[in-house]
């Protein structure tokens, strides 16, 4: 449950060869050090990246715990995706919500996400493929920051576990 089924260090590196290797068909994307730092600025490259996988017929939905609409919206204009805010995630309503828009099943989509306790439990409780990505910088939310150090024991351990 606490294990991504892969771990990635940006959204850049996840390829549509990957995506198809693995039957992916559709991304439900989070937004906060995922996409846009807390600045509310996206990385180069991430924008095209999300275009391009969209151009291969890869469906993209954001999913964002965020209650700021405009900041959600905002991402989601640039890489012209539809997307959810305060998607209470690892509840599963937003993550089923996500997968009604993408109209895909379950075992096609995979949840990109930097946060073990919100993004890969959520979409391993859905029986979605979960891909955890390294947060774009460290600074954090609150929140957020107490999780980091149990979610470091946690990727270890995944990773020591992936070498066997």
């Amino acid at each position: 449950m606490l294990y991504p089924n892969e771990y990635f260090n940006s959204v850049k590196d996840i390829t549509i060869e990957f995506l198809e290797k693995n039957k992916i068909k559709g991304l439900i994307v989070d937004v906060d050090n995922t996409l846009i730092n807390l600045e509310r600025k996206m990385p180069a490259g991430v924008s095209d990246w999300a275009k391009n996988i969209q151009k291969k017929g890869i469906k993209i939905c954001i999913l964002s715990n965020s209650n700021k609409i405009d900041k959600v919206g905002s991402v989601a204009k640039i890489i012209e995706a539809p997307y959810i805010f305060f998607g209470k995630k690892p509840l599963k309503s937003g993550f089923l919500r996500a997968k009604e828009i993408l109209k895909l099943n379950s075992k096609n989509i995979a949840v990109v996400g930097d946060q073990i306790f919100t993004d890969v439990i959520g979409a391993n409780r859905c029986n979605m493929f979960s891909i955890l990505v390294k947060p774009i910088e460290e600074k954090d939310y609150l929140i957020t920051r107490l999780k980091r150090p149990i979610e470091r024991f946690i990727i270890k351990r995944y990773e020591r576990k992936k070498l066997k």
